[in-house]
């Protein structure tokens, strides 16, 4: 069996940042960051990809929103013109969940989601923010009882996708 995108991934980022890890702690994080940062954009072209695919229309990537003098760059903005949704708007915070910590990946997420959230009830009260994790976290990760506590109390809509097939497999 071959492993998971997300596994593969990192086998082959810890492969490659051995030799460099061992003569600096400096080096590793920045190494590290740099693989996050490159798997995040996988992650974020599959789910642009899968939300095209669906019909919808992307409007701002990202989709920047200031309040109070503080700025946010939530991941995707898309409008939906097919005639049964036509005008129906979302905001899109996607979230890989590659580090070593799941949980503090969701931390992350959390925080992210309900700050998104506060702001664009005040500034595009119509638009609808979900949280786009993969499949497999989703399966796994989120059907922890806490986890699906959280994710019950804050409200937060999820959507799932499949970063290999580039398309979006859930809507929650």
């Amino acid at each position: 069996m071959q492993p998971s995108p997300k596994k593969r991934d990192f086998v082959f980022a810890e492969e490659a940042i051995a030799p460099i890890r061992k003569h600096s702690p400096y080096n590793k994080n920045r190494i590290q960051t740099a693989f996050e940062a490159m798997a995040k954009d996988r992650f974020h072209d599959a789910v642009r990809a899968g939300l095209e695919k669906e019909g919808w229309i992307i409007t701002a990537d990202p989709y920047e929103v200031s309040v109070g003098e503080v700025d946010f760059e939530i991941d995707l903005a898309a409008e939906m013109i097919a005639a049964e949704r036509a005008g129906e708007k979302i905001a899109v915070e996607i979230k890989s969940f590659i580090s070593r910590s799941a949980v503090s990946d969701f931390h992350t997420a959390l925080g992210q989601f309900i700050n998104y959230q506060i702001a664009l009830e005040e500034v595009d009260p119509t638009r609808r923010l979900y949280l786009a994790e993969p499949d497999e976290t989703y399966n796994s990760f989120f059907q922890r009882r806490f986890v699906r506590s959280v994710v019950e109390r804050t409200q937060i809509r999820l959507l799932t996708y499949d970063q290999s097939e580039e398309v979006i497999r859930k809507w929650m």
